[in-house]
């Protein structure tokens, strides 16, 4: 046997709480295992020139080297080389998944079950651990007694937790280490109490004790299994250098070297690992910051090449857009490196920007998964497949949205900026001198104004930091201005495949557009993955349900209000009640009515009324009727991007107000004509609204109820037809009564009969008098192109001119057989002459003007061959005519009317983004 030369050699790890006692009792039980060996094994310990004797957790700091070394150490050393490589699994537990000893069972259970090899947990403190022991430190700092009794709270949690994993010599050992480290703690505090002051490394020790107990007791239930664990103090193997107050960056060669001496002092095949805790190169304790347990089990994955990284939490995986903000967003089977970081950078629930560094240099695919949903399969971050770069596989080019809130941004600007080297380095270098950080940046071409956007709470700083600065400029007028618009938000689009693929940014602005949605700022960097845009706050949520929608074809969510439940009203409120489930179903579209209001009670929602009982809860729920406040409850609901307001009512009050919600970004549907035929001027400023902006107004049912008229007199005009005239019946009431006036029939009779069928108005003198007819002309003018007033419009009145001025539509009816003789005379000679009367309304567009009257047709002519309420229109056109285009279907009845206003909102969400 080969003498020895012996040598001490104190290790510069950190000392555990009792180390030195135990490393004294270890060596004892070691040396006398080693007297109890045979000679020959003894000889063959001391060539291996390393000898190590250490438990689950105990460091040695005492080493025994020899000066012997031979062939038999490198096969020493392979035998307790750390193995690298996709034998390893590495699983990390955030605070919820340890909150309780049922979860840590939960955890063990999952561990075990794992089918590899190996296995590297990283796990957190139990979920509020780490809050409550900064809020010790606090206390304790501001001299608040209260810390003794807050640290008896943290000891209570964690013996009623291990009373309730343990049991034996493994709850003997973690209570003693327990109090241990309370009693220590409980010094450290009282010297932070008196001295009312801590340091970074001070803190940094306090707070990652929480980790510490999680994980000894996490492996003491694994062992518990039958299962060999041991588990890691992180500070013992993570060696980070702190960048500045949020930040840290590893040092992988350093944790490398000392994950190879802890691994082989401490082998075991399922490693449980503190998470959020490191040390500095001078073994100081500290933290690997926010989020540091993920960036821990990132590391950990580098450090053991591991096959993959499963993040395990409480939802389902990454989504496609912040679910509670978006209902209908996805679940992402897979994201790429680079799109994970750029979603997590712009706020989105993923992971922390520089989690993904390390995983990223050895191509480790990083899972996350949903603790308490073992059946969701989770996402997967990596490098993109090849079918998925070439985009073979039907996903959206845009794969998910982040926003950002509580943003200002600052806008510096002026013509001395332009051409002038510096001047960037200049501003940036002032927001740098005041710590602002800055989120996103876009400047022109012109070099005449550069924007940025910083958090709202450092902009004032911000800019007076730069007035500061460039006073002189401004003085001078070489800057014009340093101005800062608050209440900003950040919308940021991501997806790898946008890159190199026309029209996604053309997508994402017609989206915005539609919904209303003004863009203060846009940055897009060259490599495509993202698009930004910053829209105002309280826009946010509405811009993040257009673009989502318009990329997911998610359901084309509208949110509605019905003013005027009449006839027309309620009828259209049992349409969409019927065909809501087919509309969502099989054409993506979700009507929501926010609200139905009449002139004197309206009834609000805040998630969509239910249409089989909206009477019963109008009766309930509803309050005195306010069309300001009605509008407003409509259109502030954030969680739908897009609103319409549909006015079932002849009221000229309620149409006053379409200018001003079409305004404000709010759709409009009527079958009201008095918009439309009213002052030509407001018409007019009405139409150029339209026209200048995406929020669109549809009235389609003001001429001929649920006929294709309006819709068929753009298209001709759209197409490049010329219109020379317009001639119809347009009044599905005065069709009714002069296709029955017939034979002997009295005028009086028919119009009777057709009040009695409710044909007519409650008072007949509304339909006789010709002035619907006469808003309908002019309406059709207008869209011709004529710029006429109702007054430019002769209208023939049937009422007769001593029953005009009765009290009631009862005296009238009393009163009318009184002049049948002359509504007899006329239609007997039209009869002697082979024709039938017609009370028609035209528009003479060659001639620029309008007409209604009772005219004769002969009986031959296509408006003397209807039958019932019909409508029939006639076109004259360039192309038509020889033989006009004819629209020919009811005009008039609840039903065909109530159907045209629901084409009307089925085409806007058609516009909107639903699929065609």
């Amino acid at each position: 046997m080969p003498s020895l030369s012996v040598a001490i050699s104190h290790s510069p790890h950190i000392l555990s709480p009792n180390s030195l006692a135990r490393d004294t009792k270890t060596k004892k039980i070691c040396q006398s295992q080693y007297r109890s060996f045979p000679l020959p094994l003894r000889s063959s310990i001391f060539r291996m020139g390393f000898v190590s004797c250490r438990g689950s957790k105990e460091t040695s700091n005492t080493r025994i080297f020899t000066s012997v070394t031979d062939v038999l150490l490198d096969e020493s050393a392979e035998e307790v080389q750390l193995p690298k490589g996709d034998t390893w699994s590495v699983h990390k537990f955030g605070g919820t998944c340890v909150a309780s000893s049922e979860r840590i069972k939960n955890v063990a259970d999952l561990i075990v079950e794992d089918d590899s090899e190996r296995k590297l947990v990283v796990v957190s403190a139990m979920s509020k651990v780490t809050d409550m022991m900064y809020d010790l430190i606090e206390k304790a700092q501001s001299r608040d007694d209260s810390y003794i009794s807050a640290l008896d709270a943290v000891l209570e949690k964690h013996r009623s937790t291990a009373l309730d994993l343990l049991d034996g010599d493994e709850l003997g050992s973690f209570l003693s280490q327990l109090h241990h480290d309370i009693s220590n703690l409980k010094a450290m505090l009282r010297a932070i109490y008196i001295a009312r002051h801590v340091t970074e490394s001070f803190m940094d020790f306090v707070v990652g004790h929480g980790e510490l107990w999680s994980a000894q007791m996490l492996s003491s239930v694994i062992r518990k299994k039958g299962m060999d664990s041991k588990w890691m103090d992180t500070r013992e193997v993570l060696i980070v250098n702190p960048t500045s107050a949020n930040q840290v960056d590893p040092d992988y060669l350093e944790s490398e070297k000392r994950l190879e001496k802890w691994y082989h002092q401490n082998p075991s095949k399922i490693i449980i690992a503190t998470g959020f805790i490191a040390s500095t190169p001078q073994n100081i304790p500290t933290t690997l910051k926010r989020d540091g347990s993920d960036f821990s089990a990132a590391i950990m994955g580098a450090l053991f090449r591991a096959r993959q990284v499963t993040i395990w939490t409480d939802v389902d995986g990454v989504y496609s857009a912040d679910p509670r903000k978006v209902s209908e967003a996805v679940i992402l089977q897979t994201l790429s490196y680079q799109e994970a970081w750029e979603m997590s950078y712009f706020g989105a629930n993923v992971l922390h920007p520089r989690t993904i560094i390390p995983v990223m240099r050895y191509n480790i695919p990083i899972k996350i998964r949903n603790i308490f949903n073992l059946s969701a399969p989770g996402t997967k971050i990596c490098h993109p497949m090849v079918n998925e770069e070439d985009g073979q596989n039907g996903e959206s080019l845009v794969k998910g949205f982040a926003t950002i809130d509580n943003l200002a941004l600052v806008n510096v600007e002026g013509t001395g900026m332009a051409g002038v080297p510096g001047t960037a380095h200049a501003i940036f270098g002032a927001v740098k001198d005041v710590g602002a950080n800055v989120i996103m940046i876009s400047q022109a071409s012109s070099e005449h104004s550069v924007c940025f956007a910083v958090p709202e709470k450092e902009v004032n700083a911000v800019a007076e930091a730069l007035k500061s600065r460039f006073r002189q400029a401004l003085d001078a007028g070489r800057l014009s201005q340093v101005a800062v618009i608050p209440n900003c938000s950040i919308l940021a689009a991501v997806g790898q495949k946008m890159a190199s693929t026309p029209g996604v940014s053309a997508s994402l602005f017609n989206a915005l557009a539609k919904a209303n949605i003004n863009v203060r700022a846009i940055a897009q960097g060259c490599s495509e993955y993202n698009i930004t845009v910053v829209v105002k706050r309280e826009d946010c949520i509405k811009a993040l349900k257009a673009v989502h929608s318009r990329f997911y074809l998610s359901r084309t969510t509208i949110a509605m209000g019905i003013i005027g439940p009449g006839l027309i009203g309620s009828t259209l409120l049992e349409q969409l009640r019927d065909q809501a489930a087919v509309l969502k179903e099989e054409f993506n579209i979700d009507l929501r009515v926010m609200g139905i209001t009449g002139s004197r009670t309206m009834l609000l929602s805040d998630v969509g009324i239910e249409l089989s009982r909206w009477r019963e809860l109008q009766k309930e729920k509803g309050e005195v009727a306010d069309l300001k406040k009605f509008a407003q409850h409509v259109h502030r609901n954030h969680l739908i991007p897009n609103t319409v307001l549909v006015d079932c009512t002849a009221d000229s009050i309620v149409a006053s107000h379409y200018y001003d919600w079409l305004r404000k970004g709010i759709h409009v549907i009527t079958p009201n004509k008095k918009a439309n035929s009213g002052p030509l001027n407001q018409y007019l400023k009405l139409r150029a609204l339209q026209r200048q902006s995406y929020t669109h107004y549809f009235y389609e049912a003001t001429v001929g109820a649920g006929l294709p008229i309006i819709s068929t007199l753009r298209g001709l005009l759209e197409t490049g037809d010329k219109i020379l005239r317009i001639e119809g019946i347009f009044s599905g009431t005065l069709s009714y009564i002069f296709n029955n006036f017939i034979g002997k029939r009295a005028f009086s009779e028919v119009v009777a009969e057709a009040k009695q069928a409710g044909y007519t108005e409650p008072d007949p003198r509304d339909d006789l008098s010709g002035t619907d007819v006469a808003r309908k002309v002019i309406i059709l003018a207008r869209e011709s192109g004529l710029r006429l007033e109702l007054s430019d419009i002769p209208i023939e009145n049937l009422v007769p001119e001593p029953l005009r001025a009765s009290a009631s539509a009862e005296e009238f009816m009393q009163k009318l057989p009184q002049f049948d003789r002359d509504m007899a005379k006329n239609q007997q000679d039209a009869e002697d002459a082979g024709e039938v009367l017609r009370y028609v309304g035209v528009v003479d567009v060659v001639n620029v003007k309008g007409v209604v009257e009772l005219r004769r047709y002969k009986k031959d002519h296509p408006f003397a061959q209807l039958s019932g309420s019909d409508n029939i229109i006639a076109f004259t056109t360039t192309r038509y005519k020889n033989q006009p285009l004819i629209v020919r279907g009811p005009g008039a009845g609840a039903e065909v009317t109530a159907g045209g206003v629901f084409s009307d909102i089925l085409q806007l969400a058609s516009y909107l983004g639903a699929p065609s």
